[in-house]
Order: C-alpha cells, then structure tokens, then sequence
C-alpha cells in the first residue's frame, strides 16, 4: 500500500500551516508576552488538537568556550538526563572562520592554519552536550590519542542508548564503522573498520551510515546504512554482533543505482541513497526513510513490511523524509515528527496513516528559522532541539508550549 499526499492538496484542505501574520499571531495566542519570539506558524490555534506547538529560544544554546565554533551540525540526540548532544564537522567550518585553528588532520581530512591567521575562531571538538541552560557539559572526539580507532571522514549520526552509551557514525569515504563510547568519551566497542565494506549485505560493517538507534526492549542497534549501502541493519548493542538486514519493502538489497527520483513514477523496488531516517515506535515499530525518494516505509522489528507514503512527492533532489521522531509528551504517540532540509520545516504525520497533518517553518538564518535542517530530537518536557548541516552550522532550542 502506497500514500501519496500532494503539499498542494493539503492546502486546499487546510492541512498544512499559512504563514500568518505575526502581529495577528501574537494578538491570540496566550504565550505572546513570555515568548515574543515565536515562529509565525509553530504554534497557535491554526494547529490541529495534540500536535506539538514552539516557541524558539533565540540565546540557547550558551557562546561555547574556549573560542570555539561549530560546522556542520550532522547529528542531534537527547539523553536520559536531558543533555543535548550533537555530532559536528570541525573541518566544515569556513577557513577564515578557522583562524585560531591549528593546522591539524584527521584521515584524509586538513584544515586549520600554521601559523595562526586570527583571533577567531577554534573548531571544537566534533561531539558536544549541552545542559538543558545550553551550558557545554562534555567535549571529546577525534582520532584516539592511544591509536585504538580511527575517528571518521565525515561525522554524521549519534544516538544516546538507554544504558548512556553514546553511538556515533560517520557518512564519508571509507566510513565503513559505528563506535560505541561512554559520556565522558571513553572508547567502548567498534563495529566495521575503515575501508572494509563489501556491500550491503555485509554482516560485518556498515558503509557510510546515516543514524541508529538502540531498542531499550531488546538492547538491539538499529541502523540506518545509509550513504553507501541501501539497507537497515541490526546489531547486537552489547556485543555488536550482526543480527538481521533488509532492504525497501523489506526484501534482501541490492546495490544497484534505481536513478533519481522522478515526482509521479513507480516507487523504485529499492532504496536510494541515503536512507537516513530512523524511529522505534512503542507499538513495536520501525519506520524508516528512503530521503531521495521523499517516503518512509514501515515493518515490524524483524523486517516485515507494512506500508510506505510520500511526504511532498513533488520535492527532487535531497528529498522531503529526512528523519523521524516521536513526542514524549503523547503516550500514544500519534505523530510522527519529520525533519526536512529541502523544504526548511518539521511535519507532523498521522503515524497511523503518515498523512501529513500539519507543518511549520521557513527558510532562513533568523532564529526559528531553517537552513539545510537536518536532524532533531526531544526532550523529556518535550522541547525540541534541530541541527543544521550544508551552511547552517548551529543547533537551535524550541520551547514546548503544550501538552496533551
């Protein structure tokens, strides 16, 4: 079974947000005077009963210590603890923006200067947690210093499992591993190597992954693998043992090139390149996003398929279905919450159906605002944290307005 929902249908039907007015937005909403803030459509009467509302803060996170600066920002997760923490590129970061930056390589990636160029500024460190305040609480990453890993080409994906180990991956050439390390950066396990892949029906290493995310029922690592194969792998979190793989429509994958995306063809019979998206739903779900192809498609834990739906078809290039997420704040969890970098906003789908009920957000470098959104996540109060990748370079903080 396939949905396809047209963003120019949804309007006609009052599905998806209209950019109000602000100063009509803030003369009705109740939140008006403690958030001036808000975005024009993340929040109001317009949006449909149980959908999550915000309201950006403009000054979280706190400026970062010790003069550094971010790049892109691949990856955001929120741990047990509510510490926020991203995955980021150091050597993404402008040159001239770099100038305190000394000269430095990690595999086959330089940037940084000898000597100095300026003041301003030093890339931090690639992994970073913040306090809910948007104080930096932990800083670490890189190539190990007693040579037990090489760090990655290309940072991308990060998850904090339920046991609060932190799982990072990497999306560049050669990123053919997940590492596994504790808060304080401490190196725990490997799964794959560098440069060691043999497909996607490797049961030894991933190729260029996505994100993960471990089931805390079955301490089981899924993962979305991703740039360089075209399929979800599952591995045993304890051990790293392989456990299972599948590919679209959850039959085995193959590694050919289906071609681009094409608004209004066939579905493609297999996955294009990334497939980046991934959540566990409570019910014992896995959906999964094929980006390029602008859908998600849903299985059981053991690979068998359910359904699939594209969000927006008529989005080319990098595609609509960036990742997913699930609200805290809803034990039912009725929503399926989408990142999308192509268009600048976060939907929310009906989860039993991945029909788009509402969306918000723009493009732009304003607070509140997106440029390349990339991935996001919640916390406990269900305040919503989104990175930025491409030219973004930053993490931004939306407050929650309501509950359910």
């Amino acid at each position: 079974m396939i949905r396809t929902i047209k963003v120019v249908e949804c309007m006609k039907v009052g599905l998806l947000s209209t950019a109000l007015p602000v100063l009509a937005l803030l003369s009705t909403s109740a939140h008006s005077q403690q958030y001036p803030n808000m975005p024009a459509d993340a929040s109001g009467s317009q949006v449909p009963d149980g959908v999550a509302q915000f309201a950006v803060d403009p000054f979280w996170p706190k400026p970062l210590p010790n003069n550094w600066i971010l790049g892109q920002v691949a990856g955001t997760a929120v741990d047990n603890d509510d510490l926020i923490w991203l995955i980021h590129r150091p050597w993404t970061v402008q040159n001239t923006n770099a100038g305190s930056t000394p000269r430095q390589t990690t595999r086959d990636i330089t940037w940084g200067h000898d000597p100095l160029q300026s003041l301003c500024c030093t890339t931090a460190p690639p992994v970073l947690a913040f306090d809910q305040e948007g104080n930096v609480v932990h800083a670490w990453g890189g190539d190990s210093p007693t040579g037990d890993y090489e760090w990655f080409n290309s940072e991308h994906g990060i998850h904090v499992d339920h046991n609060d180990f932190v799982w990072v991956g990497g999306n560049g050439t050669d990123d053919h591993h997940i590492m596994k390390f504790t808060k304080d950066g401490d190196f725990v396990m490997q799964i794959g190597g560098v440069g060691v892949s043999t497909g996607s029906n490797d049961t030894d290493s991933v190729n260029r992954s996505a994100t993960m995310e471990v089931d805390p029922e079955t301490n089981e690592l899924y993962v979305a693998d991703g740039y360089g194969n075209r399929r979800l792998v599952v591995f045993d979190a304890e051990s790293g043992e392989y456990l299972r793989h599948w590919g679209a429509y959850g039959e085995q994958p193959v590694d050919e090139d289906p071609g681009a995306y094409v608004p209004g063809a066939a579905p493609s019979r297999t996955w294009r390149t990334p497939v980046h998206g991934l959540a566990l739903s409570n019910d014992g779900l896995v959906y999964v996003s094929d980006r390029p192809s602008n859908r998600f498609q849903v299985f059981r834990k053991d690979g068998t398929y359910l359904f699939e739906s594209i969000l927006a078809p008529d989005t080319t290039g990098p595609g609509s279905t960036w990742g997913a997420e699930l609200d805290p704040l809803d034990p039912e969890q009725r929503f399926l919450y989408v990142p999308d970098g192509t268009n600048n906003k976060v939907w929310a789908l009906d989860r039993e159906t991945l029909d788009p009920v509402y969306s918000w957000g723009t493009g732009g470098r304003q607070a509140g605002q997106f440029d390349w959104l990339h991935y996001m996540d919640f916390d406990s109060d269900g305040n919503l944290y989104t990175g930025e990748v491409q030219t973004g370079h930053r993490v931004q903080k939306f407050i929650r307005l309501n509950g359910n």
